[in-house]
């Protein structure tokens, strides 16, 4: 397809509640949209990386000029005929992943309302509802996060995450269990933990958790390969995988039995397919992690985990519990009565169904730039 144009929108979504970061706490979410057009159709892309460099070294503003100033002057004018070919366009820029997905999920959902497909059919999904789960993050007190949970767990979520802390660990984790003897239960320790706490990983063991998310940092793929072999307790790895080349070498060293994948952290759907193929050829399943952010990514998000081989329910986060106002109107999700658990469900319209209110996007937009050939 030709890229005719691309719109940029740097974007500050209310919250319903203060999100903490390791900046001060944040009420609103900032995110950057991409508008991308060819033949008098529109495709819509999105990635929410954070406010702040934190969970990546990325951030909206951040991202938001790179696309402006570097990336779309690339693409603007040109062909680009596959996810692939728009890939090799920006390979003279280094990095920049989240930037880079926000154009590629753009690209896919313009290809699918090209084509007339769902974006879960175009990028062959073999279902049409998705399993999801939710995460919590460190609480004041355990009490809160038990009550928590048992609203996540009567609501039907098919798995519940919880963010591993020092000094809200191995007790946190126990109560939790004994609360709760046989949820779907994993943690995320986000790379704070090294090989000196074995003693602590192998207490993990005592609790049947489906996962140990990210227990080392993200270089150390060695270090996650001598974990994994020593516990019987599957790593799964998130902050490892960034590029279809880390994830090949963590299959080689055999570094984990699941990988999370997160579309803008990996570069956008091109690649986060890449390595879905790559994962299922060593039969190591994959799930559909996500950042805070609009109805536009959530839906693309799970267009992706329609694929085989996401096994684990994906990561969702319920719109009227996060956001004041969102951009479009949020995939639903409800309890399936046949599994009594709690799925979304996917669309029949075109690309990912929805496109943005434009009086919302107005409103919310904290700046826009538009890169026309």
């Amino acid at each position: 397809m030709l890229i005719d144009s691309i719109e940029i929108f740097h974007v500050g979504l209310p919250l319903k509640k203060s999100l903490r970061t390791p900046g001060g706490d944040i009420d609103k979410l900032q995110t950057v949209l991409v508008r991308m057009t060819s033949g008098g159709l529109a495709g819509w892309g999105e990635a929410s990386p954070g406010a702040g460099p934190w969970a990546s070294e990325e951030w909206a503003a951040g991202v938001f000029n790179c696309i402006g100033d570097w990336l779309a002057p690339r693409l603007v004018g040109k062909m680009a005929d596959s996810g692939d070919h728009l890939h090799e366009r920006l390979a003279r820029f280094r990095g920049n992943r989240f930037a880079k997905a926000a154009l590629d999920t753009a690209w896919w959902d313009l290809h699918a309302r090209m084509e007339e497909k769902p974006l879960h059919q175009l990028l062959g999904g073999k279902r049409d509802k998705i399993d999801i789960g939710v995460g919590f993050d460190q609480m004041e007190s355990i009490d809160e996060l038990l009550a928590a949970i048992g609203r996540a767990t009567e609501t039907g979520f098919s798995r519940i995450e919880l963010k591993f802390r020092p000094g809200w660990d191995v007790e946190m984790v126990s109560a939790v269990r004994a609360e709760f003897p046989v949820e779907m239960l994993h943690i995320d320790v986000e790379g704070g933990l090294t090989l000196g706490h074995m003693e602590m990983l192998y207490r993990l063991e005592d609790f049947a958790l489906d996962m140990i998310e990210q227990p080392l940092p993200s270089d150390d793929l060695v270090g996650h390969a001598m974990v994994q072999e020593g516990l019987k307790t599957p790593i799964c790895l998130d902050e490892s995988i960034t590029t279809v080349e880390q994830a090949d070498m963590a299959l080689e060293l055999k570094s984990c039995r699941y990988i999370n994948i997160k579309p803008g952290r990996v570069g956008g759907l091109t690649p986060a397919v890449a390595i879905h193929d790559a994962a299922a050829a060593e039969s190591v399943p994959c799930w559909v992690g996500a950042m805070p952010q609009s109805a536009i990514g959530t839906r693309i998000g799970l267009a992706l985990a329609a694929k085989a081989n996401f096994t684990y329910p994906a990561d969702f986060f319920p719109a009227q519990e996060l956001l004041a106002d969102d951009l479009a109107d949020p995939p639903q999700a409800a309890r399936d009565e046949a599994a009594g658990k709690q799925k979304a469900t996917l669309w029949s319209e075109p690309g990912i169904g929805v496109v943005p209110d434009p009086d919302r996007l107005e409103k919310f937009c904290i700046a826009r730039v538009a890169v026309k050939s």
